[in-house]
């Protein structure tokens, strides 16, 4: 509607409500693009917050990486040095060094007793079998 080309008295009566009708209009409807605008700020600058957290979280996450790194390296380089230190102590050199430097010598042959081991396919005697219990809730009833 084009409110120019209509006669004087009506463009008045028309302009007085669209005053009165700005002048009256609810809060809610003058606050939306307030609103609005506050939320898309909130919105721009809490992805910002978040966005430089999470960088901050990836570069302590590297630390703690890169410090256990270290730490598992070193743990490493430590088992190596005691295997190898376990290896040279029960070697048969330094065992013989360790008992001649404790005064000990090797006992004669007629001083070591040599047992054989039972073999497996013997029959075992009667009193060594073992038998299982007898399950007497599974009888047949008659």
């Amino acid at each position: 509607m084009v409110v120019s080309r209509l006669p004087a008295t009506i463009r008045r009566f028309l302009n007085n409500i669209m005053a009165r009708n700005r002048k009256y209009q609810s809060a809610a409807i003058r606050f939306g693009p307030a609103l609005k605008a506050f939320l898309l700020c909130l919105l721009i600058g809490g992805s910002g917050v978040g966005y430089v957290w999470q960088k901050n979280e990836i570069y302590h996450l590297g630390q703690q990486i890169k410090k256990r790194e270290l730490r598992l390296a070193a743990l490493v380089d430590e088992n190596e040095k005691l295997s190898k230190t376990l290896a040279m102590i029960r070697s048969p050199r330094e065992l013989e060094k360790r008992l001649q430097d404790l005064g000990l010598i090797r006992p004669l042959e007629s001083n070591i007793w040599r047992l054989p081991e039972p073999g497996r396919d013997l029959p075992r005697l009667g009193r060594d079998r073992q038998y299982a219990a007898e399950d007497r809730s599974r009888q047949a009833i008659p």
